[in-house]
């Protein structure tokens, strides 16, 4: 195998580093096709996200060359493309070769190397660069082979283990306790107040998990409003908060507000208004966004900050025995596909044996027809036949082996005893 990997990402680099090696979707094509230049890269996929760009590469020529010989035009490449400095990146590069490019390929799209560990999103980001690649004519048999086998590594990840079950975010371990006070939340008003980073990633989880109406507060409306834009939801200011609060069955409350924004007598009005149907609160800021006695009403079912965080620990420690077992499977999986790829080495060797084979075939058959059509018994023919094939075929490899032995060539013996002799030396 020759497979590389070049990489930068969260755990060798700050942001302020791998912001400047980030590859637009838009100059992936560009980037590809200038990559495929460089000498000895025959295949090339280029991953770029927020977390991590990474270079997956399939070399040609010598594979006796030292690794870090055969990364090193690559590197330079990149450098250039980014027109950065060679010691920039250095310390921050990793690099992985051939069976440890493959399980780094595999772990990359299981999840197992995200900043938030199991996450899902890195496949799809895999797959999208894949595709692009594929389109542009970088690949082929080899990193086709490597990244669908990723695929389905990352497939079986998913199936056999509980890696990407539980929730490892704040705003995640929100929507999932929310799902534990109401199953179905498609039929729910969602009150999210805030719009920042944190209000924006519950958002996203609510909606994925069915939740579809959703009212956005914050202090200012026009922020309020683009997040809304996103959601197809309502936008209001925090002046509002206390008419609209009512309806909300879920609120998540995240704001920079250093008092209460969401207060027990407000709590306690929207209640009597809902006929005391349940509502869940999640307050996710620091300092608090609802009063602590809004814990104390009846069909309240309010998180803080600090149960959350408990919530994530305890799904962060269930993850990572998941990861234990998912490393298993990949361990397995890596095997098969080198083992896999170890036959593709012999397939041209094959291909030449059977192609001179059939040519023998073919012209001891036609000298066999011939025989036949002037009358020769059947028995000579196939006499013929079958002494003419065994030495047409064993000539080559029987005047190889002779001479072998003049040279005093014992490893080329032993390697066709152990092809063509039907018992191994010394056993019958």
């Amino acid at each position: 195998m020759s497979f590389i990997v070049i990489g930068i990402n969260h755990r060798t680099a700050p942001v302020a580093i791998r912001e400047q090696v980030v590859f637009a979707d838009i100059e992936l094509p560009s980037a590809l096709s200038e990559l495929d230049q460089v000498p000895q890269v025959s295949e090339s996929l280029i991953v770029s996200t927020c977390n991590r760009t990474e270079i997956y590469c399939y070399l040609e020529g010598d594979s006796t060359q030292p690794s870090s010989g055969q990364a090193q035009p690559v590197i330079d490449w990149l450098t250039r493309w980014h027109d950065l400095g060679n010691q920039d990146l250095h310390d921050c590069l990793y690099q992985h070769n051939d069976a440890d490019a493959v399980r780094h390929a595999f772990a990359v799209a299981a999840g197992l190397d995200s900043m938030m560990l199991g996450e899902a999103q890195i496949l799809g980001q895999l797959k999208d660069a894949y595709r692009i690649a594929q389109q542009q004519g970088s690949t082929g048999p080899f990193l086709n082979r490597l990244f669908q086998a990723a695929f389905s590594a990352a497939k079986r990840v998913r199936t056999e283990t509980r890696i990407g079950v539980n929730a490892v975010s704040v705003a995640s371990a929100a929507v999932s306790m929310a799902r534990k006070v109401f199953e179905d939340l498609s039929e729910r008003t969602v009150l999210l107040v805030g719009a920042g980073d944190t209000i924006a990633l519950a958002a996203r989880h609510l909606r994925a998990n069915g939740a579809q109406r959703m009212i956005i507060a914050n202090r200012t409306l026009e922020r309020a409003q683009t997040l809304a834009a996103e959601f197809n939801g309502y936008a209001i200011t925090l002046d509002s908060l206390d008419a609209h609060l009512a309806e909300a069955d879920i609120v998540v409350s995240s704001t920079a507000s250093p008092t209460p924004v969401i207060t027990f007598q407000s709590v306690k009005r929207a209640l009597r208004t809902r006929k005391h149907r349940p509502m869940f609160m999640a307050d996710i800021a620091v300092p608090r966004d609802i009063e602590t006695r809004v814990g104390e009403l009846d069909d309240i079912y309010l998180f803080t900050i600090d149960h959350l965080q408990q919530v994530v620990s305890n799904n962060l420690a269930a993850r990572q025995e998941a990861a234990v077992q998912a490393d298993q499977l990949l361990d397995d999986d890596v095997q098969q596909f080198t083992e896999q790829l170890r036959t593709l080495d012999a397939v041209p060797t094959i291909r030449m044996l059977r192609n001179e084979a059939e040519v023998v075939r073919q012209q001891t058959i036609e000298q066999a027809q011939r025989m036949l059509t002037n009358g020769r018994p059947a028995e000579e023919v196939l006499e013929f036949l079958a002494d003419t094939l065994t030495h047409r075929l064993m000539h080559a490899p029987s005047q190889r082996l002779r001479d072998a032995g003049k040279q005093g060539d014992a490893e080329l013996i032993r390697a066709a005893q152990e092809l063509f002799a039907r018992h191994p030396p010394g056993k019958e």
